[in-house]
């Protein structure tokens, strides 16, 4: 009977059932395959990427993160290729306040969590990379962080739809086919592509990201570095004390960081080869323009250095038969056999996975290394769609921190912030205080405060002024350029004047070819104060919020447009301003005049004008 009765399944009318079945088995998958919706999607789950997951996670949004990889932070399993990152571990500074701390710790991400500092991490001034990757590990473990790893995003585009919050929705397309769709999308995977000069014989060139980091394979070499930044100098530091002689070529000068005053230059820690240059023990440092020269391999498999208009002059000639420079000049620097030439030319941004219509590069020279971005680091060719991390670092390039850890962990915050009050109605975090506090909020920030101190010129504080002057709010770490667009961005109503404090260096005295170390470099008088040359507070008066045209065409090399009052704050050399007579009482009576009235409180409120007799 059982047989009888299951052998119809096998006739006719039981393999229309077969197939019926298949078709719903393998039908039902293609439906999971439907875009999958998040608010907010974050690509990458390097420092950056995990420094947005932890906003969002504790704002309780619905976000993913998508990682390529098994681990958080894969650039750093493979880079810097020796291993030592630059970035300082200082573990001790002799105070015990977090914040200030956190001015001398360069890796640590911000959370609530103590343990996840990276002090716990490594007693290194200067950590070995694998270090990075167990505490972005543990930072992204430990905090429950929404990681989908393994997962290739191939292709971004985006759909018009005017019910998503941009008037769009981002879909992303990753290496399985599968479809995720956001309102709000945040990049943050770095720059990840070499950057290449494409000239005759540039097949021969090892490049920085596969070249051998063994010592023992250069011993005895004649090496050519293409390149002068600290990838270029870390690959020299590892093998110059085994070879013949090491040249580095590059189009510009070698711009120290101790003299422009920023951490992307060449760092001390790299720059032996400096040494045995000045002092002459074979190894130099050349300038020229690669795109002029061409590399020509002899037959005993040298590697000689000649220019790229003899090479087109003798097409298809033998390598032997190609004039070189030093055959009309025989003091051509040059002129010496090569055994390798390694190429150290730095890294740009990967625009291949991103849909043209997201306008993410101009193709002007600097939006080929970064995409296009605004101050407030969304993209200017996508609402909706922001750059975090080191590929925003077109905002601040070589000028401050916003390409490293130490100062994006801050402008991911400022991001985060944007959002809460664009999408959320949550406006930017404020406190409120009587203005008799004014100085000692601000003296307690501009010693304290590690964004200001690690983003100078780019995050600043702004006091808003309520009516009559009486009381005050103060916003932490907005972005300075955006000043006229501030109501919008924070919620909040500046109608009755502000202060803006920001920390500056001198106007001229950041550089590759400035002497820093000249004689009576620093400025101790407060009547000086505005000489002052090391990174000092500035604070800027306004009594009415800056137009967009006034902030577009501020002064040359001014952060802000010219305000209706300025103080500077003494250089110290503790970096610590709070000396009552050198610092505060400047400061106050600074503030006084701005706002008309004394801010001692048994003055407080009082006009000048009807102070009578009464004395100071």
């Amino acid at each position: 009977m059982g047989l009888s009765t299951a052998a119809p399944l096998w006739g006719a009318p039981g393999l229309l059932l077969t197939i019926a079945l298949h078709l719903a088995l393998y039908l039902r998958p293609a439906q999971a395959w439907a875009p999958v919706h998040r608010d907010y999607c974050v690509l990458g789950a390097g420092p950056a990427g995990l420094q947005m997951a932890y906003f969002l996670q504790r704002a309780g949004r619905d976000y993913m993160v998508f990682e390529r990889a098994p681990v958080p932070g894969s650039f750093f399993t493979r880079y810097p290729r020796h291993r030592k990152l630059i970035s300082i571990n200082k573990r001790y500074t002799g105070k015990t306040n977090a914040e200030f701390n956190l001015r001398h710790d360069w890796n640590s991400l911000l959370s609530h969590d103590p343990r996840l500092l990276f002090r716990h991490y490594s007693d290194a001034y200067y950590p070995d990379a694998n270090d990075m990757v167990r505490y972005l590990s543990d930072f992204a473990e430990r905090l429950g962080l929404h990681v989908l790893y393994n997962t290739t995003i191939a292709h971004v585009t985006v759909n018009k739809d005017r019910g998503a919050w941009n008037g769009h929705y981002f879909i992303l397309t990753d290496h399985r086919g599968q479809a995720y769709q956001c309102s709000v999308l945040l990049v943050a995977t770095g720059l990840s592509v070499p950057n290449q000069v494409d000239f005759p014989g540039s097949e021969y060139v090892d490049g920085y990201e596969s070249v051998s980091v063994d010592p023992k394979d250069f011993e005895g070499q004649n090496v050519l570095i293409l390149g002068r930044g600290n990838s270029a100098f870390e690959t020299a530091e590892n093998i110059f004390s085994v070879t013949n002689f090491i040249h580095m070529l590059s189009r510009s000068r070698v711009r120290l960081s101790w003299a422009t005053h920023y951490v992307g230059d060449l760092r001390a820690i790299n720059n032996g080869l400096l040494d045995t240059y000045q002092l002459k023990s074979l190894d130099g440092l050349l300038e020229s323009d690669l795109t002029d020269l061409a590399i020509v391999k002899d037959h005993k498999g040298k590697f000689h250095i000649t220019l790229k208009l003899f090479m087109e002059e003798f097409f298809n000639q033998s390598s032997d038969a190609i004039p070189l420079p030093q055959d009309n000049n025989d003091n051509f620097a040059m002129r010496v056999a090569y055994d390798r030439v390694i190429r150290c030319l730095g890294w740009k941004f990967d625009f291949s996975i991103f849909s043209k219509s997201l306008r993410l590069s101009s193709g002007s020279e600097l939006s080929e290394k970064y995409p296009l971005v605004r101050a407030s680091y969304e993209s200017k060719g996508s609402r909706g769609l922001f750059i975090l991390g080191t590929a925003s670092h077109s905002v601040d390039y070589r000028k401050s921190a916003g390409g490293f850890i130490h100062g994006f962990r801050y402008t991911v915050r400022a991001v985060h912030r944007l959002l809460e009050q664009r999408h959320h109605g949550v406006a930017w975090p404020s406190t409120e205080h009587p203005i008799t506090h004014l100085a000692s909020a601000i003296i307690r920030r501009i010693n304290e405060a590690s964004g200001l101190y690690q983003m100078f010129s780019v995050l600043a504080d702004v006091v808003l002024l309520k009516e009559n002057a009486t009381t005050f709010e103060y916003l932490e770490e907005f972005p300075m350029q955006m000043l006229a667009q501030l109501e919008t961005i924070t919620g909040k109503r500046a109608r009755h004047g502000l202060f803006v404090i920001n920390m500056e260096y001198g106007r001229n005295y950041s550089g590759p070819d400035k002497d820093v170390f000249f004689s009576d470099r620093s400025v101790g008088h407060m009547e000086d104060a505005w000489l002052s040359n090391f990174l000092h507070p500035v604070i800027y008066y306004y009594r009415h919020l800056p137009t967009e045209q006034e902030v577009r065409f501020r002064p040359a090399g001014w952060p802000l447009p010219r305000p209706s009052a300025l103080h500077h704050v003494v250089e110290d050399f503790l970096t610590d301003w709070t000396a009552p007579v050198g610092h505060i009482l400047p400061l106050r009576r600074f503030l006084e005049n701005c706002l008309d009235t004394d801010l001692r409180s048994f003055y407080a409120g009082v006009p000048r004008s009807e102070r009578g007799h009464l004395s100071y």
